[in-house]
């Protein structure tokens, strides 16, 4: 593997930013900071006024293979998010077949050790009555168990309140739960197709997808990891009440309860329906202005943990159909990491804030080994981008396989320029350099599953 040196770079790095030079080699940080012009490398790369950041780890995309690679593959998904920054991702479990099984699940790893540029791991999916399954992961090589408790997502619905109970109780690895009451949301929706039939505007998806619906589902799966001594993790968090929910007071490495915010419900709102229709219907549903600040807010005290996409690509034309039919979901990797840096021109985060939120804690609630930070002996996985290389997004320089973005005309001032993975230069100002796959993510997990202990 070709050595690096990245000279005269701002590193963004452990709550601070520092200048200096970092070298790569056999495919892990070998020297960080300082000046290291002694040193030879294979490829040098000249970083004079460019930030570098260690890479985004992605705790949840849908890259849509198997089964569906009409919207997106594994191969184009994976692309597409070493361009945005993100060097590592988590997949979900709506597939075609659903991952299941440890059998399915291993099927979907041999996949991505052929075709995925970024490193990856996959989640096993929780049904009502695969507990036997769920118990034989392994913890220390498998990202984490996922809980529909909303019907986003076919049958993979967990709608048994003593399956539930078990999966909190038996499970031997984190739980990312999507958090919507399908009985509020169900009523919610015959009301509107009473009035509108078929066709409901897609303003009114907050209004069928509630706060209320998100806050019981969030509320009941927090009060079983209580109950339970899981290790839980909320996805996408989309209304300011549930932010409370979690704990601010805590050091990450105590919680045994985390949360997630994502891009979206960071940038939109209820005012951009009218705009955007479907084309940023997610589920759960972006809501409200004073939601969106909330959530900001949220991240920036410590009551939310982690900003991840939700990346799910949907075909142009089954996004353009009536509300009731069109999926939710759109994509997001290319663009999330230049949209948080757009929220750092505003003012909003800074970019150690952004570091910490999209790789440090990500690493550290999922105990991944020896990835997110850029240290001598980890995994080098970073990213470089220019603050000040403005760039307008346009149906031809979109790399996911549906073809747009819900940021289309949409100009940005950060560009990234250059993206490592595990020690491989994957991504060179708009060239990809292929000969070398992402890996399969490790973990270093002590209690990882369920700390049993007495109710107060």
């Amino acid at each position: 593997m070709k050595s690096i040196l990245i000279k005269n770079a701002n590193i963004v790095n452990e709550g601070k930013i520092s200048r200096g030079d970092v070298l790569i080699r056999d495919g892990l940080f070998y020297i960080t900071g300082g000046n290291l012009e002694e040193h030879e490398a294979d490829i040098e790369i000249d970083a004079t006024g460019k930030y570098l950041f260690p890479g985004l780890i992605d705790d949840q995309v849908h890259f849509r293979e198997p089964g569906l690679t009409h919207k997106a593959d594994i191969y184009t998904e994976a692309k597409a998010a070493v361009a945005g920054g993100i060097t590592s991702f988590m997949e979900m479990p709506n597939t075609h077949p659903q991952t299941t099984t440890l059998e399915l699940l291993e099927e979907k790893f041999s996949i991505a050790k052929e075709k995925s540029l970024a490193n990856f791991s996959f989640y096993l999916g929780a049904t009502n009555d695969n507990i036997d399954e769920i118990k034989k992961i392994n913890p220390d090589q498998v990202c984490g168990l996922k809980v529909f408790q909303g019907s986003s997502t076919g049958n993979m619905l967990v709608d048994n309140p003593q399956s539930l109970e078990r999966i909190f109780e038996e499970s031997p690895v984190l739980i990312a739960t999507h958090s919507e009451n399908d009985q509020i949301i169900s009523r919610n929706l015959e009301k509107y197709k009473e009035k509108y039939g078929d066709e409901i505007p897609a303003k009114y998806h907050p209004k069928i997808r509630t706060e209320e619906a998100c806050y019981d589902a969030s509320k009941k799966v927090v009060d079983l990891a209580r109950k339970y001594g899981s290790k839980l993790h909320v996805l996408h968090i989309s209304t300011a009440k549930e932010v409370m929910l979690f704990d601010d007071k805590l050091p990450l490495e105590e919680k045994r309860i985390t949360a997630e915010a994502c891009v979206h419900h960071l940038w939109f709102s209820d005012e951009d329906y009218d705009r955007k229709g479907n084309f940023i219907k997610w589920n759960p549903a972006i809501k409200t202005a004073a939601d969106r600040e909330g959530i900001l807010e949220g991240l920036l005290d410590g009551h939310i943990d982690i900003i991840a996409t939700d990346h799910a690509p949907h075909t142009f034309e089954e996004k353009e159909q009536l509300y009731v039919k069109a999926p939710s979901g759109g994509p997001l990797v290319q663009h999330s990491l230049v949209a948080l840096l757009e929220l750092y021109h505003q003012q909003k985060i800074s970019l150690e804030q952004i570091a910490e939120k999209t790789s440090h804690n990500v690493s550290k609630i999922f105990e991944i080994d020896k990835r997110g930070y850029i240290r001598p002996g980890w995994h080098a996985d970073a990213v470089l981008v220019d603050l000040n290389d403005a760039w307008t997004v346009t149906k031809d320089n979109i790399l996911s396989k549906c073809g747009w973005s819900p940021f289309e005309d949409v100009t940005f001032q950060s560009k990234v320029t250059h993206t490592i993975v595990s020690g491989h230069l994957a991504y060179e100002n708009g060239t990809f350099h292929e000969e070398k796959k992402g890996e399969r993510l490790n973990f270093s997990r002590n209690n990882s599953g369920n700390l049993l202990f007495e109710e107060d």
